[in-house]
């Protein structure tokens, strides 16, 4: 399902994008000089897919590292993913624990 869809950075809303059966799932974001924010996960309620959520923060997870940014879970189910995947928390800026 993730895998035919694009993640668009929409910079006027400040929010990671990605269009599933003409729904869109968004991750709001702010961000502050090398560090981003990651504010709110938004998923469609029609999509139940355990594997859809996964697929999602890893791929904005990903675009994240090829930015060079640190990233700052603020959201309770994106620190809840960190959290679970000890690989990103290598990009959680110095100081800062979840």
């Amino acid at each position: 399902m993730v895998e035919t869809a694009e993640l668009i950075d929409n910079d006027f809303l400040r929010q990671f994008e990605l269009k599933v059966d003409n729904e869109l799932a968004t991750i709001e974001y702010s961000l502050q000089e090398r560090k981003i924010f990651l504010t709110k996960l938004v998923i469609p309620s029609n999509i139940n897919d355990a594997e859809f959520k996964k697929d999602f923060l890893e791929i904005v997870f990903e675009q994240i590292r090829e930015r060079n940014l640190s990233m700052v879970p603020t959201s309770p189910e994106i620190a809840k993913f960190v959290r679970s995947n000890r690989k990103y928390k290598r990009m959680l800026p110095v100081g800062v624990r979840i």
